[in-house]
């Protein structure tokens, strides 16, 4: 099956001078950052050892299976993927400082020297980690070498929606570092964690912050700056919760996207960071029916789906103007709402969701051994058209029969929870998707609302709903829906994944993968017309309150997107979807 390679209307202008070069950790800004990403050596091998000669350059942060990394080969399960560069000359030893080395995220097991010295090892190919390499530095030439692993879908380890061979609803596999690199210098003692909770009807915030060795009493003062407002100043000690009221408190919502300012100091160091008020939550309306409420008011939430694929840049997005795009196109034609597919993004685009006024739901990255499609996907298919509950003890068919697999996804389940948790955009956590990995249902909500009692949880996307969570969530893409309200929400979180292939802007020729296919504009924008009137709109006075359409783009050979692969061409209307989501209210 020949394959074409699209690439994005950003990719010329990517070189190693121009490479992802914006601060990476928006809720957390200090003025020391240095930028590692560029032109690196790599090599792949079958030994574990140091290679004594790289194979070339690779262009990071981008993976070796992405055509920007100028490497473009796949990276197997038993290989190693090895690293290497010179640290620039301003990192250094000094006195009274500390370099720390952070890592967005490799995938899937990565190893750190500094000048041969081990610094330690991460496992897991989602989530940002950070070393002190302090004590490894020299006064000059330091080498960083980065030796990584991945199993793809031979192990329990977290991999979305990727495959060694891709095909339909599964795409490239792809390895190694595929986000941002960075150094930061911080005193010796210094902000390790800044929580952010708004306390909506209390008109007030709580700040819980920890010192990174976790010393506790430590003073700190805290500055709220927004516009038309005088600062609000207030100080606290690390370890401790510390309340601030907001005068004329200003909500936050898509609506109204408004953020407050906040600056922290503690003794030598200090950071920049953002909040907003808002607040989400299960209350019934009027006619006494289970709805979201955002802000003490019901608010319909219609969202679509982003599995975060780029033809060019795979799990990396090319630049930062091409999160943007995404987000920005979605709400322009009146999507309020995105659900994050099985896939943790860089924090930048959680940044540009909280200032443009979109709403996320989050997935937890999804594992285990491989799931029997016979099982978690058509009977599974067949028993919601029954209306069949199957309970999630099965878990051999669901791959998820290996205790540390287990343990690995309530790790990083926390992990993700405790790093998003201060992005006001989120405002639902989604713990397992159609039965892949999935396991003890109930303990994992209930761990998640431990960690975070302020969101909603949606417990099981798809098929397997065991009662818990806040939402009964939904897919249909094949039956009629008339939904009758129950104690929870009620959420269709996907539906559609209407097809339309555009040649000159699609992968493959004859292979297309969706649930429905067209073969023009019009006809695309029809069926989905038709679609909102028929199985949305009806279903809303009924009981209906979230809305997920497959989906924000294509992938591969999925060609079910609202915009191509290449994000060159809107494939539906824009004015009609635009209407069309106008009129999905309470």
């Amino acid at each position: 099956m020949n394959m074409k390679q699209l690439m994005t209307k950003w990719a010329d202008n990517i070189n190693e001078k121009n490479v992802l070069g914006e601060y990476p950790r928006p809720l957390m800004r200090r003025k020391s950052y240095v930028n590692l990403n560029g032109i690196w050596k790599y090599a792949i091998r079958e030994t574990k050892g140091f290679p004594k000669k790289m194979d070339g350059d690779i262009l990071v942060p981008f993976s070796p299976e992405a055509v920007l990394s100028g490497v473009n080969r796949q990276l197997k399960p038993e290989e190693y993927l090895w690293y290497k560069r010179r640290l620039p000359d301003e990192v250094k030893p000094e006195k009274g400082s500390r370099w720390i080395l952070h890592f967005g995220a490799v995938d899937q097991c990565a190893v750190v020297y500094i000048n041969g010295k081990k610094q330690g090892k991460h496992v897991g190919g989602y989530l940002p980690f950070s070393y002190d390499i302090t004590e490894a530095l020299k006064e000059e030439k330091n080498l960083l070498t980065v030796k990584v692993r991945d199993y793809s879908e031979t192990c329990y380890y977290s991999r979305g929606k990727q495959k060694l061979k891709n095909g339909g609803m599964f795409y490239t596999a792809q390895s190694g570092i595929w986000q941002t690199v960075w150094i930061e210098k911080v005193p010796e003692c210094y902000i390790g964690h800044l929580k952010i909770t708004p306390l909506y009807d209390q008109s007030s915030i709580m700040i819980q912050m920890e010192e990174e060795h976790g010393i506790k009493d430590i003073d700190y003062e805290v500055t709220i700056t927004a516009r038309k407002m005088w600062p609000v100043k207030a100080s606290g000690k690390t370890g401790k919760p510390c309340v601030i009221m907001i005068p004329h408190m200003r909500s936050w919502s898509p609506e109204d996207p408004f953020l407050y300012d906040l600056h922290v100091r503690m003794g030598e160091d200090s950071v920049e960071s953002y909040f907003a008020m808002r607040k989400v939550e299960v209350k019934n309306d009027k006619e006494g029916i289970p709805r979201i409420f955002l802000n003490n008011e019901p608010y319909f939430e219609k969202g679509v789906l982003d599995q975060g694929y780029w033809p060019d840049g795979l799990y990396t997005p090319p630049c930062d103007e091409a999160m943007i795009y995404d987000i920005q196109k979605m709400k322009d034609l009146g999507f309020n709402m995105i659900r994050k597919h099985i896939k943790i993004e860089p924090q930048r685009w959680y940044y540009h969701c909280d200032r443009i006024g979109m709403l996320v739901w989050q997935d937890m990255v999804n594992g285990g051994r491989d799931y029997k499609s016979w099982y978690v996907t058509y009977m599974a298919t067949a028993m919601e058209g029954m209306h069949i509950r199957a309970k999630d003890t099965r878990i051999h068919l669901m791959g998820r029969q290996d205790p540390a697999g287990q343990r690995q996804f309530e790790k990083e389940m926390k992990e993700t929870v405790r790093l998003l948790y201060d992005h006001p955009s989120i405002v639902t956590w989604v713990i397992f998707n159609e039965g892949w990995g999935q396991f003890q249902t109930k303990k994992m909500t209930d761990i998640v609302r431990a960690e975070d009692p302020y969101r909603l949880t949606d417990s099981a996307s798809g098929w397997f709903d065991q009662g818990c969570g806040d939402i009964r969530s939904i897919h249909d893409y094949f039956f009629s829906l008339h939904v009758t309200p129950e104690k929870r929400v009620t959420a269709l979180t996907e539906f559609g994944g209407y097809s339309l292939q555009i040649p000159k802007h699609s992968m493959y020729e004859k292979k297309v993968y969706g649930y429905k296919k067209f073969k023009r504009k019009r006809e695309l924008t029809a069926g989905y017309e038709k679609l909102i009137k028929k199985l949305i709109i009806p279903n809303i006075s009924r009981g209906l309150s979230a809305t997920v359409y497959t989906q924000l783009s294509d992938i591969e050979e999925e060609v079910n997107g609202i915009i191509s692969y290449d994000r060159k061409i809107v494939k539906m209307d824009e004015k009609t979807v635009k209407k069309l989501n106008e009129k999905l209210h309470f």
